[in-house]
């Protein structure tokens, strides 16, 4: 086994490691949303991502209660400690953070009739992030999951140039549209990328196994309606059993051949 791929086994045991300790809580009560909010003042004030105003210290907008925007915290031994919002969007249901600053780009991946998941508001509390640098792994795993769930054609990745490259290594995104700035509250340059979700599936999930999640873990998060008339309080990540499963599948076409 090449050092590499040695690495990236340990990698990933680490990050299972840290799973079994996580759970996801999908946010919509207004007491969950304000914890949320203080994620997010926290992040992006460490980060001087944005400007913020004196009483904008909690920052919770008309978007986080659209029907298919998908909040969530995410919780390591019960402590918040970080928080993302997945869009699903359509070409019937346009409701997107990224397509704000993006219009163009967003607009012809709609009118080609392709369905998106759209990460926004993504934010780690900073007094966590330095003895946690697996956090954008822990957090963006949700996105891996809403793309199953919906069967969508592209994740978007809205993000600083500066973090091209992780999204390129780990998601193999693909360059859709040049940096901007001073897009809105934004401070920071903006470039938007994409993973065709359906193409790098497979070798996303053989890479790195804890993306990999079971039917009944996406539709707890994601279900709602009459598919899921109450909503869990909280889910628990099901990427090792995900990953024996499709260990014996391997093995079974395996011995199949």
């Amino acid at each position: 086994m090449a050092n590499g791929e040695m690495a990236t086994n340990r990698f990933s045991e680490k990050l299972l490691g840290l799973l079994d300790r996580v759970e996801y809580r999908r946010v919509e009560t207004s007491e969950d949303m304000e914890d949320v909010a203080r994620v997010r003042y926290k992040a992006y004030k460490a980060g001087s991502v944005m400007h913020l105003a004196e009483d904008s210290h909690l920052l919770i907008d008309e978007v986080d209660f659209d029907s298919q925007a998908y909040v969530f915290g995410v919780y390591h031994d019960e402590r918040l400690i970080s928080t993302v919002r997945l869009h699903h969007v359509t070409p019937d249901h346009r409701v997107t953070s990224s397509g704000k600053v993006f219009p163009d780009e967003v607009k012809a991946f709609l009118d080609a009739g392709m369905s998106l998941i759209d990460p926004v508001r993504l934010a780690a509390d900073p007094e966590i992030w330095s003895e946690m640098p697996a956090i954008p792994y822990l957090t963006l795993r949700l996105a891996t999951m809403a793309a199953d769930y919906f069967d969508a054609d592209r994740v978007l990745q809205m993000v600083k140039p500066a973090h091209s490259a992780f999204y390129r290594r780990v998601f193999d995104g693909d360059f859709v549209a040049s940096p901007k700035s001073r897009q809105g509250k934004f401070i920071i340059d903006l470039m938007l990328m994409a993973t065709r979700c359906k193409d790098v599936r497979s070798s996303l999930y053989a890479r790195f196994p804890f993306f990999q999640s079971e039917p009944f873990e996406r539709r707890m998060l994601f279900a709602r309606g009459e598919d899921m008339p109450f909503s869990p309080l909280t889910v628990r990540p099901t990427a090792r059993l995900a990953e024996s499963h499709r260990r014996v599948q391997l093995s079974g076409n395996a011995y199949a051949r």
